[in-house]
């Protein structure tokens, strides 16, 4: 799976079409012949890719992948706008979610390139109007932030658990793990493991500071799979032991 890469060249916008989905519908698509990007005006669909589900609903847009097949299912009566699109530039090897705080924006283009496909001179300013879409889909920090926002707030309380998994996380913002850490380096200038640790060790210098602890219990409430680990990573971020580090601010406290 990739992101929407910037390079990407819109060969043709093949149908502009909205479907509506009853409630319990099942359908299975079989060897995608285009990319597909789906909105919501109402109701939701969850659709499935190699085990990974994936929901459609207005909060979400999704990229359907060309020539990959999956199964969807109707959950909520609904009606979903979709633009089959082909292109060069971009492999995408499974479904991709977009969050979207307002969909309006994005549906009002889209009716427009609907009333434009009526004629085929138009097929240029059609296109102009899609890769705004994308742009925005792709470079938009705001969704960024939203669909890690359920990640985020789960890590500000748990940041110690060492059983944490980026396919925990992923799974809280309902995206897939390898689409959650592209976008969250995207967004934090880091890997997810990474902000993690140096959450970790932020809280250990905390810990090490007010001293009232040993090493082992640091490493232990701070999420260290052993002191081992923690002596090790610690150093590493700090130039510290985490007994040097302790020695120098009790004295810096004194």
């Amino acid at each position: 799976m990739t992101d929407i890469p910037d390079s990407i060249t819109i060969t043709d916008v093949t149908d502009i079409i909205t479907f509506s989905s009853p409630k319990g519908r099942f359908r299975k698509i079989d060897n995608r012949p285009s990319y597909g990007l789906s909105f919501c005006t109402e109701g939701q669909i969850t659709y499935t890719l190699d085990g990974k589900e994936y929901i459609s609903d207005t909060s979400n847009a999704v990229i359907l992948p060309q020539g990959k097949s999956y199964t969807l299912h109707g959950d909520k009566k609904g009606t979903f706008p979709v633009i089959n699109f082909k292109c060069t530039d971009f492999l995408c090897d499974e479904i991709l979610l977009f969050p979207i705080e307002n969909p309006e924006p994005y549906l009002t283009d889209y009716e427009q390139m609907k009333s434009l496909s009526l004629f085929k001179k138009n097929r240029t300013k059609i296109i102009s109007i899609f890769y705004n879409i994308l742009h925005r889909l792709s470079h938009s920090s705001e969704n960024s932030a939203a669909s890690l926002a359920p990640a985020i707030k789960y890590l500000e309380t748990n940041f110690s658990d060492p059983q944490l998994k980026n396919d925990d996380l992923a799974k809280l913002c309902n995206i897939s793990e390898v689409y959650f850490r592209k976008l969250f380096s995207k967004q934090y200038g880091t890997t997810p493991k990474q902000f993690v640790t140096d959450i970790r060790i932020d809280r250990a210098k905390q810990l090490l500071t007010d001293g009232g602890l040993k090493i082992n219990a640091v490493s232990d409430r701070c999420g260290f799979s052993n002191p081992y680990h923690f002596c090790r990573v610690f150093r590493q971020k700090t130039g510290f032991t985490p007994t040097e580090y302790m020695r120098l601010n009790k004295i810096r406290k004194i």
